[in-house]
């Protein structure tokens, strides 16, 4: 900077000399202020973390989801395909970016700097990343600091820009695979495919590519620890078993269906007694020591749920490029079509809460649902409770669609 102001200082005082040779007094004054102080860093360039291929390689990672929880910006409640509570809407099969930890709405993320839509089910705007495979990617620049006063409201924890590839000359395949040697989860396995294409002269670019994803499950029921979720019973923990189990009628304790009648033509047994004690298809839990078995007092939703759910995903990609003027126009194109399946595979879900109410508004059986006596699937013949409008009902039953498909795809 002192180079620069001595330099101009001479320039002044050579146009000067000159002037005055010439016979002009007048001469309009420049000044020329410079500061060796140093620039404070809240006011400098904002950080940006560039990551490339080669990068991402060196990182061991192969989808979006290990990428992220190898970023240190990524904090706090992730939504990754490894989710699978779709309660709060995340577990729906999205990559969401949360930097910073704030909401994943609260971090922009672009591709080739233009805005996306989102693509969750929670409704909370969040891009789903994972549908862009890195065989797509020609960098990823993450701008760590607030960018809201250039961005908008949407970039307070920082921007997420992806960049595609849109130069690339010749034919790459490529692939992995992965899988693991330990017990059950040798039948899960994650591997990918793709198919890059590109040619193009000195103005035109032309880009194609494929790629194909598929993951396998790991069900909780495949390892001893995740199979009953009243296991940690045993280790002085809590019975996290779902009290809404098929068959059961009472509101505390109560009696359930024998197990043997579950699924039989004979279920449930049409008017087996006049009430839930007195019929021989129903025993108490309790006092029946031949079930002491958690799965028939409690229902057990270990028994279907993932620990990592199966994903399958096919993405196709084009992209075509011309410079115009000498680079001072560009015409493109991008095309880009991806099919992505994410089973979170739940409970059946219970009948909960009553659909009856009282006069107030609230559900009439504080516990299950009420079932009116002259349903045909109501094997009692005497009701335990009468409804505001006069209907006879059995109270306090507990129901799930226990033969319904547990496999939700997105």
């Amino acid at each position: 900077m002192a180079w620069g102001v001595a330099t101009t200082g001479l320039l002044l005082s050579s146009v000067i000399l000159a002037q005055e040779t010439a016979g002009i007094a007048e001469v309009e004054r420049v000044i020329v202020t410079g500061s060796n102080i140093p620039t404070a860093e809240e006011v400098g360039p904002n950080p940006v973390d560039t990551y490339r291929p080669s990068d991402i390689e060196k990182l061991g990672v192969r989808n979006a989801t290990d990428f992220l929880n190898r970023l240190p910006q990524e904090m706090g409640a992730t939504a990754n395909q490894n989710t699978t509570n779709i309660a709060n809407g995340i577990g729906d099969g999205t990559v969401q970016v949360n930097l910073r930890g704030l909401l994943p709405r609260e971090t922009l993320v672009l591709i080739d700097g233009k805005r996306v839509a989102g693509a969750s089910l929670s409704g909370n705007g969040a891009v789903d990343i994972n549908l862009i495979p890195f065989s797509m990617i020609d960098h990823i620049d993450i701008l760590k600091d607030g960018a809201s006063a250039v961005y908008g409201a949407d970039a307070v924890a920082g921007v997420f820009n992806i960049f595609l590839v849109h130069k690339f000359r010749g034919l790459e395949i490529g692939g992995s695979y992965g899988n693991t040697n330990l017990g059950a989860s040798n039948d899960m396995s994650e591997w990918e495919g793709w198919i890059k294409a590109g040619t193009g002269d000195d103005k035109t670019n032309i880009v194609i590519i494929a790629d194909f994803y598929n993951r396998a499950a790991i069900y909780s029921r495949d390892r001893f620890l995740s199979s009953n979720a009243g296991l940690g019973l045993d280790f002085g923990g809590f019975d996290n078993r779902s009290p809404n189990e098929p068959g059961h009628i009472g509101r505390v304790v109560g009696f359930r269906l024998i197990p043997k009648l579950f699924f039989s033509a004979n279920s449930p047994p049409p008017h087996s007694a006049p009430n839930v004690s007195t019929s021989p298809y129903y025993v108490n839990p309790f006092a029946v020591a031949t079930y002491p078995d958690g799965n028939f007092f409690f229902f057990n939703f270990a028994a279907l749920t993932p620990a990592i759910p199966a994903a399958d995903r096919q993405s196709y990609y084009g992209s075509f490029t011309r410079d115009i003027c000498d680079n001072y126009l560009v015409l493109f194109a991008d095309f880009k079509y991806t099919r992505s399946f994410f089973d979170s595979s739940l409970a059946p879900p219970p009948f909960a809460p009553d659909a009856f109410r009282d006069a107030a508004g609230i559900p009439f059986s504080p516990v299950g649902f009420s079932v009116p006596i002259q349903n045909a699937f109501n094997p009692f013949t005497v009701a335990d409770a009468t409804l505001p409008d006069g209907t006879p009902v059995t109270t306090g039953v507990r129901f799930r669609g226990i033969n319904d498909t547990t496999v939700r795809t997105v």
